[in-house]
C-alpha cells in the first residue's frame, strides 16, 4: 500500500521529447497529483525533453546507450543512477530501450510503462500502423507494471480511441497521445491514493482485492475523464 501521507517520489526515463513527462509535471503543479519528480534520465544526450527539464530546474542526467555496447552494462549503470534518488516508482515515458531481466527484477513492483495499444493486443513497435493494417475499429493506450515479458500485463488502466476510416498512422498516433497524457496521470493518482497497489503475488490490487481487468478511462483529457 502506498504511503498516502507523503508525495510519491518519481524518477522518469525518456529518450525523446518527454511529452508524457510534461503532462505529469503539469498535473503536479496544478495540485492534481501528489508526487515529486526527483530526476529525469535520458538514453540520449540530445533528447529534447532534457532541455525542457533543465529549464524547469529538475535534476537531469543523460546515460547515452551508444556509450555502452552491452545492454547489461548500460542497465547496471542506469540502475545505479536511479537508486541515488531512492524513488517510489520508476516511470518509462518514451524510453526507447528494452531493459534486461535483471533490471526489471530489481525494480519489480516499482516500474511502470505506458504503451500505445490496448494490451495484450499489439505488443512491440509500430502499433498505430499495425492497428490500421489489421482493420481494428478501436485502439488506445495502456499503463502497466513492467515484467520481464515485453509489454506484458499486469495492466492498470487503459484509454480507448476510435480508428477512423481516413486515419493515417500519424493522425491515429496523435489521437492516442492526447489520451496518454491523462492516462499516465490517472494511473499515478490511483497509486498515490493507495487505491491501486502491486501485490507480492504479481497481481495488481484495486482497493480491497485483485483487479479483474484494467480500469478504463473515458472522456476528454484533463476535463471530463471518468474511471469505470
Amino acid at each position: 500500500m502506498a504511503d498516502t501521507e507523503r508525495p510519491l517520489s518519481l524518477v522518469v526515463l525518456i529518450s525523446g521529447r518527454g511529452s508524457n513527462l510534461k503532462a505529469i509535471l503539469r498535473a503536479i503543479d496544478a495540485g492534481r497529483l501528489r508526487a515529486t519528480v526527483k530526476a529525469v534520465i535520458s538514453s540520449r544526450a540530445d533528447a529534447d525533453g532534457l532541455r525542457w527539464e533543465r529549464a524547469a530546474a529538475i535534476d537531469t542526467l543523460a546515460l547515452d546507450g551508444r556509450d555502452y555496447p552491452r545492454r547489461e552494462d548500460y542497465d547496471r549503470a542506469l540502475l545505479g543512477l536511479i537508486e541515488r534518488f531512492a524513488p517510489d516508482l520508476v516511470l518509462l515515458a518514451g524510453f526507447m530501450r528494452i531493459l534486461s531481466a535483471g533490471f526489471v527484477r530489481h525494480f519489480r513492483g516499482r516500474l511502470l510503462n505506458i504503451h500505445p495499444s490496448l494490451l495484450p493486443a499489439l505488443r512491440g513497435l509500430r502499433t498505430h500502423q499495425r492497428a490500421i493494417a489489421e482493420g481494428l475499429r478501436e485502439h488506445g493506450a495502456s499503463v502497466h507494471y513492467v515484467t520481464e515479458e515485453l509489454d506484458s500485463c499486469p495492466v492498470i488502466i487503459q484509454a480507448r480511441v476510435p480508428v477512423l476510416s481516413d486515419d493515417s498512422a500519424e493522425t491515429l498516433a496523435a489521437r492516442v497521445l492526447q489520451q496518454e497524457h491523462e492516462l499516465y496521470v490517472r494511473a499515478l493518482q490511483l497509486i498515490a491514493t493507495g487505491e491501486i497497489r502491486w501485490n507480492d503475488d504479481g497481481r495488481v490490487y484495486y482497493r480491497d482485492g485483485p483487479l479483474p481487468e484494467p480500469l478504463k478511462i473515458t472522456g476528454l483529457p484533463d476535463t471530463t475523464c471518468t474511471i469505470d
